[in-house]
């Protein structure tokens, strides 16, 4: 249960968006000291077969975690996310992130979480783990 709704296999995730403006991305980059030019120079990233700058790795995971742990309704509730690229994703495009409850074992909860671009390009796929319900107390 997340509060008092009952979680079910097959159940929806709502789906979380993300726009990839070239300031967001640019201070992710920073943050996660990720300098690499493919993420801002659109003329970098065609050199290495890109239709320009794209979206680093890691801010997809950000996007699985933010859906996992609104769907939870605790970030600390988040056990693991994993996903795996599967497309290049463009600065500028809006990332949305939705999905299904997989597995339910007790208190554990697997999401099978897929991200589009706004031009319906699967761009990653994944799953993240939750642990529903209160947290034990030491």
């Amino acid at each position: 249960m997340t509060g008092s709704r009952v979680v079910r296999p097959g159940d929806t995730v709502a789906p979380i968006a993300l726009r990839t403006d070239p300031v967001r991305v640019q201070r992710f980059g920073a943050a996660t000291h990720n300098a690499h030019r493919i993420h801002y120079d659109p003329a970098a990233a065609r050199v290495e077969g890109l239709d320009g700058a794209v979206v680093m790795a890691q801010l997809h995971g950000t996007v699985f975690f933010r859906a996992a742990a609104r769907f939870a309704g605790d970030p600390a509730a988040v056990r693991s996310v994993e996903w795996r690229n599967r497309a290049p994703a463009g600065v500028g495009a809006t990332l949305t992130v939705t999905g299904v409850v997989g597995d339910i074992a007790g208190d554990t909860v697997t999401l099978h979480l897929e991200e589009h671009d706004d031009t319906g390009t699967l761009c990653a796929a994944g799953r993240a783990v939750i642990r529903l319900g209160p947290d034990p107390v030491c």
